[in-house]
């Protein structure tokens, strides 16, 4: 196996997984959030929950920004912070009940934009999409 050239797969998909990633979400526009707070709801909806330092280190922002940034979605109740049970010094963030509502209807709205782009697959093509997804996410995402 050459790792050399698989690597360079895992690039191009990584890269084109942006892409389309971009593409299906740039306009699905939410009144009152930035899109850097949207990554981070976005983030929340399918990580929860998670640390402040786990924001921080996902979306590539240093912790004051990240803090900042959480401020803010806590502030229009998007989110909220929650004390471990064990170590009150430790928290986690997790979306709110309106935040949860605010990205389910986010994601029905990719989800209609994902729906268009398999639309023309057979149920062969979309189970092979489905088992390389499970793969991917089993022994690369992991």
């Amino acid at each position: 196996m050459d790792k050399h050239a698989l690597f360079q797969k895992f690039v191009a998909f990584t890269s084109a997984m942006h892409q389309i990633t971009n593409e299906m979400t740039k306009d699905v526009k939410i009144d009152a959030i930035t899109p850097l707070q949207y990554k981070i709801l976005e983030y929340l909806a399918v990580s929860p929950p998670v640390t402040l330092s786990d924001i921080s280190e996902c979306m590539h922002m240093s912790m004051p920004n990240t803090s900042r940034e959480l401020k803010k979605l806590t502030d229009k109740q998007l989110c909220e912070k929650l004390a471990d049970d064990k170590d009150k010094r430790k928290q986690y963030i997790r979306l709110s009940t309106a935040g949860e509502v605010m990205m389910h209807e986010a994601f029905r709205r990719v989800e209609t934009r994902f729906d268009e782009r398999i639309a023309k697959l057979s149920e062969e093509d979309l189970k092979e999409v489905e088992h390389a997804l499970d793969v991917l996410h089993s022994k690369v995402f992991f």
